[in-house]
């Protein structure tokens, strides 16, 4: 009853940040890129083209979009593929429709355009991010790239980044190509910040040194930095030589510490440091 209180808690706890992602994103598309057409790529990008072009409304435009992708979903990726793009494919357009008059309300500059790049960059990361983190979908032309992926194992990022990019140079060819670099910015300042969101950031640096004073490194490691190591056989893929591997975690802020002492103590030590994103227990 315990397990099943907590799921529930926790389910509840992901819908509500669902919702407040899908708000916030609502309000910076009215806000932000539908005054300055702005367009990104995505069923956003589709509407505010559609917008100028037909002057159709941008909701209903989102909503009958992210409706054929949920159908197409439904039929071609299954019904557990799909339920995490329900919610958003209904409220989002809700929440674009009741956020519009903010368009009136508040007027934003439009001469600031890097500024308003970085910003629509930042708060986009942010509740993209927040989305994937809490295991739910934009919906969307999203749902486009899983199918391409599923059917035609086109990676999701070569899919989105064509379909992306025909909509954004629509935009370049109807509003001009310096919107072009601004979606540019906003698409990469984006991916950098749903990468931070999703995996947080590193406070640690992972190690694998390949040494042949490993005792040296060891004592280096417990008796200097007050770390240890797990050591593990390899062998090599061309020599075919097996020898161990020392495999330890540092703070970053030991990080230029460690390396150097590495070198120090073996002037042919190998080793590769990577991000360390979460870890648990001991070694």
């Amino acid at each position: 009853m315990l397990k099943e209180f907590v799921s529930e808690k926790s389910l509840l706890g992901r819908y509500v940040i669902l919702i407040l992602c899908l708000f916030v994103s609502a309000i910076v598309f009215n806000l932000f890129l539908l005054p300055t057409n702005l367009v990104t790529g995505g069923a956003n990008g589709v509407a505010i083209l559609l917008h100028n072009f037909f002057d159709f409304r941008p909701s209903l435009v989102i909503l009958i979009l992210s409706l054929v992708m949920l159908v197409l979903s439904f039929l071609l990726l299954g019904k557990e593929k799909t339920i995490g793009s329900i919610v958003a494919t209904i409220i989002y357009p809700i929440f674009v429709d009741i956020t519009a008059p903010l368009v009136v309300r508040y007027h934003v500059d439009t001469n600031e355009m890097l500024l308003l790049s970085i910003i629509i960059g930042v708060l986009s990361g942010l509740t993209n991010g927040f989305v994937y983190r809490v295991g739910f979908s934009n919906g969307g032309l999203n749902i486009l790239n899983q199918i391409l992926y599923k059917y035609f194992h086109i990676s999701y990022g070569k899919s989105s980044f064509v379909i992306n990019g025909i909509i954004v140079l629509l935009g370049g060819i109807y509003f001009g190509f310096n919107m072009v670099m601004y979606a540019i910015i906003v698409l990469y300042i984006n991916s950098i910040i749903v990468d931070r969101v999703i995996l947080g950031v590193s406070k640690n640096k992972a190690f694998y040194i390949f040494t042949d004073e490993e005792e040296k490194v060891k004592r280096f490691l417990i008796e200097e930095l007050h770390h240890t190591a797990t050591f593990f056989d390899v062998k090599g893929g061309f020599l075919e030589k097996k020898r161990k591997v020392l495999l330890t975690v540092v703070p970053t802020s030991e990080y230029f510490m460690l390396s150097e002492a590495l070198k120090s103590i073996d002037e042919n030590v190998f080793f590769i440091a990577s991000d360390a994103y979460e870890m648990q227990g001991g070694l």
